[in-house]
């Protein structure tokens, strides 16, 4: 089944570059120039992706994040011409998969896509249940139980989440989450999965600053216990 995609950005020059990458990977491509635009295209189209830069005429990219993720799980790419690390986590913990700094090489946002949309496509697949004292992850429905109470997770903190519940106890390094769930190579950033633990924790933990299960082990990674 064909991708759909959609771009939010207010300069038509970009859309209709990122446009033309797109098109050239068979996927649909919707477009919107406005924060309010976005949030009318995405709930009338229902993309498979969302790709939003951080600065709109109407509105901060980071808030229309927040506002797609009120409702929905989607996976979405930050595209920012701002590299500085405040910016690139405000737009991961604003619920952002992924991000991209502008100006990008079109086989770049290609390949970022594709693990977005390979992400997605895990997160539903089916497999045995993981259960961890109160915790529990259910793969074939893409759920995560806290204490009986479903916990509202992205499709991309559920694949980690899935990765690490995989082989309990066992430590998994920054470099082979990436790998794993954001599948980047060398487009990845250490960052993305430091930011979505903490995220992670945030739903899981009933302290997160004092983690049960999602522990962090010095100096090799993390482990889900």
């Amino acid at each position: 089944m064909t991708a759909r995609i959609l771009t939010v950005d207010d300069d038509q020059q970009i859309r209709t570059v990122v446009k033309s990458i797109l098109e050239v990977e068979g996927w649909l491509v919707e477009e919107a120039n406005t924060g309010e635009e976005a949030v009318k295209v995405f709930s009338q189209k229902i993309p498979d992706v969302v790709l939003i830069d951080a600065v709109l005429p109407d509105m901060d990219g980071f808030d229309l994040c927040r506002t797609i993720r009120q409702n929905s799980d989607v996976p979405i790419m930050i595209v920012t011409a701002r590299a500085d690390i405040q910016d690139v986590v405000a737009g991961l913990e604003s619920g952002a998969d992924d991000y991209l700094t502008k100006p990008f090489a079109p086989k770049e946002l290609s390949a970022r896509i594709r693990a977005l949309l390979r992400r997605a496509r895990q997160a539903s697949s089916s497999h045995a249940k993981i259960i961890l004292g109160n915790l529990e992850i259910i793969p074939g429905e893409g759920k995560v139980l806290l204490n009986n109470q479903e916990v509202p997770v992205t499709k991309t903190e559920f694949q980690l989440l899935c990765e690490l519940g995989q082989d309990r106890g066992a430590v998994l390094s920054r470099e082979a989450l990436l790998d794993k769930v954001w599948g980047l190579g060398y487009f990845g950033d250490m960052r993305l999965v430091d930011v979505h633990v903490r995220r992670l924790r945030i739903k899981i933990e009933d302290d997160p600053s004092n983690p049960k299960h999602l522990v962090t082990v010095r100096g090799l990674g993390y482990r889900l216990q």
